[in-house]
């Protein structure tokens, strides 16, 4: 997975990149179709602000997260990416592939 990381009215130093690589190995274990990521950490007033768009296999993802510490903006729009792209993988799952299965474990008990 690709994440480009920009910054608006702050400094993007190495410990906030690193930060951020490590928690988005977390949304890799659970689903590694991402194809790349978009993350802009950005300062208003006394907000920080953490938003990013994943491109996933013919569709986009995009969450963000305001909070007084950017560390914690960014735990916040992780969760809340994790969670999208789980049920993401949900609807892609195909569940009528495991139907038949099922059905004839049902027949063979009833014969």
């Amino acid at each position: 997975m690709q994440i480009n990381l920009t910054g608006h009215h702050i400094d993007v130093t190495d410990a906030l990149k690193g930060y951020v690589d490590t928690k988005f190995e977390r949304l890799a274990r659970h689903f590694d179709h991402v194809i790349n990521a978009h993350v802009i950490l950005s300062v208003e007033k006394l907000a920080q602000k953490a938003e990013a768009t994943l491109h996933i296999n013919g569709s986009k993802v995009f969450a963000d997260s305001v909070h007084e510490d950017m560390y914690a903006a960014i735990d916040g729009l992780i969760d809340k990416l994790d969670r999208q792209v789980l049920r993401h993988k949900e609807k892609k799952s195909d569940h009528r592939a495991a139907s038949p299965k099922v059905n004839e474990a049902e027949e063979s008990d009833q014969s």
